[in-house]
């Protein structure tokens, strides 16, 4: 019953956005089932399968990977390839690609259990959904935005039948899809979503839920894809400031805040602090991220842009010939 219960602690932690915490129980959680029941027994592995869960939304994307590709061997080989937990371990493994930039693997694991949801479960279960919701993920990752579009539009129409409008799984498909919108440079339609997700999260699960965060921090995109860079800078340094307290400021949300406050400081033609932001962007990635991820190539381009405003021709040519070997 101890065990229970603290499991079920650490799960509200996790929904309260009290991921630090709920990592801290996660562990001991573990622990104690490994020495209780054994490394194979179902209870153990879902232990590791959560922990793992956290360790992706604490960016610690290598020991989620790690924990996930141990919980997926044995699932596959306690219960089949076809059996839901077995689905949704392959899942949670795509979306770790996805995170690490893998993204050609993130791709065809996405696909695979789509296509077995499909069959298992039905096209409208809920899982199968969460299935199209992440391939649409990958896509947009990878520039197939209209094959996004069509996913994303396809799951917010079921989402919103069978759940309702206000709930999370709805929410975020509307968010996702304004990411999309944005993508395709449907900017009006992407900010007319994301204030409608705004204001529902910020009712449902206050300012500072991670989700309520990252609307923020997306329609703050799309605030300057449209040219309101004065609007985008107050709600980049909220979220920002937000973050750093919540996260820390290695974590990857904190660190693209970062990011996306430096391109709108070059859209004001504030390029020293562009600058001095970019830096420490670029910095922080290839510590975490390392030098090849998508991610920290594309900070490193960013600087390139910059260092070419302040007219730093060297430096920018320097570092223009690093991103391109």
């Amino acid at each position: 019953m101890f065990l229970s219960e603290l499991y079920h602690l650490s799960i509200t932690y996790w929904n309260q956005g009290k991921k630090r915490n709920s990592q801290l129980l996660e562990n001991k959680v573990l622990d104690m089932r490994k020495q209780i029941l054994g490394n194979s027994h179902p209870d153990t592995l879902q232990s590791m399968a959560s922990l793992a869960g956290t360790y992706t939304d604490l960016g610690k994307h290598k020991d989620a990977e790690q924990l996930e590709i141990e919980v997926l061997n044995m699932r596959k080989q306690i219960l089949g390839n076809e059996d839901p937990d077995t689905l949704q371990s392959m899942a949670n493994l795509a979306v770790t690609y996805n995170d690490m930039g893998k993204y050609k693997d993130a791709e065809k694991m996405e696909v695979e259990v789509l296509d077995m949801r499909k069959q298992v479960l039905g096209s409208e279960h809920s899982d199968t959904l969460q299935s199209m919701a992440n391939l649409a993920v990958t896509y947009n990752n990878m520039g197939k935005y209209k094959d996004a579009e069509k996913l994303e539009i396809e799951v917010f129409d079921l989402r919103k039948q069978i759940l309702g409008m206000e709930h999370s799984d709805t929410l975020q498909s509307m968010s996702n899809l304004a990411v999309t919108y944005g993508n395709l440079s449907k900017y009006k339609d992407a900010e007319k979503l994301e204030i409608e997700v705004l204001d529902m999260r910020k009712q449902i699960l206050g300012n500072e839920h991670p989700d309520t965060l990252q609307i923020m921090a997306n329609l703050a995109v799309t605030y300057g894809n449209l040219g309101k860079y004065e609007d985008a800078e107050k709600m980049e340094i909220e979220v920002l400031d937000w973050r750093k307290q919540i996260f820390g400021i290695e974590h990857p949300d904190t660190v693209q805040s970062v990011a996306n406050l430096a391109v709108t400081y070059g859209n004001l033609g504030k390029y020293k602090d562009a600058e001095k932001l970019k830096i420490e962007v670029l910095d922080l990635r290839k510590q975490t991220l390392g030098n090849e991820h998508p991610h920290t190539l594309q900070s490193m381009a960013n600087l390139v842009v910059t260092y070419s405003n302040l007219g730093k021709d060297k430096d920018a040519q320097k570092l223009g010939m690093k991103f391109c070997k």
